[in-house]
């Protein structure tokens, strides 16, 4: 990723940070990846990533991984655990742990309200 040619401004580099954890959301997160990727020390694209989103680099993987689970609940007729594993999740109970400390809901709650 060649965020640096944007410039050298935190707004480049979060927008890389975003792109790459939205194509790689499926993956387990890895900061060492993530910022071997972007060429930058790993706690310095942690304090400016927060800084610029309000986020840590894991709340947004869970919430890019939420919003994906949103639209399969919504969308298909797969179970819970089927789109747990879909977007990411090695365990469906993890996965409807993140979803609803993200969302507030359950998975099956988010489901029964469309």
């Amino acid at each position: 990723m060649s965020w640096r040619k944007q410039g050298d401004s935190g707004d480049a580099l979060v927008k890389a940070a975003k792109a790459y954890i939205e194509a790689h959301s499926m993956e387990k997160f890895s900061l060492k990846k993530l910022s071997g990727t972007l060429y930058i020390n790993g706690s310095y694209l942690l304090r400016q990533f927060k800084s610029h989103t309000g986020q840590t680099l894991l709340e947004y993987h869970n919430h890019v991984r939420c919003e994906k689970a949103k639209a399969l609940l919504r969308e298909t007729e797969m179970s819970v655990s089927e789109i747990g594993m879909a977007v990411g999740f090695v365990s469906s109970a993890h996965f409807s742990h993140v979803f609803r400390k993200m969302t507030g809901r359950t998975p099956t709650a988010y489901r029964d309200e469309k």
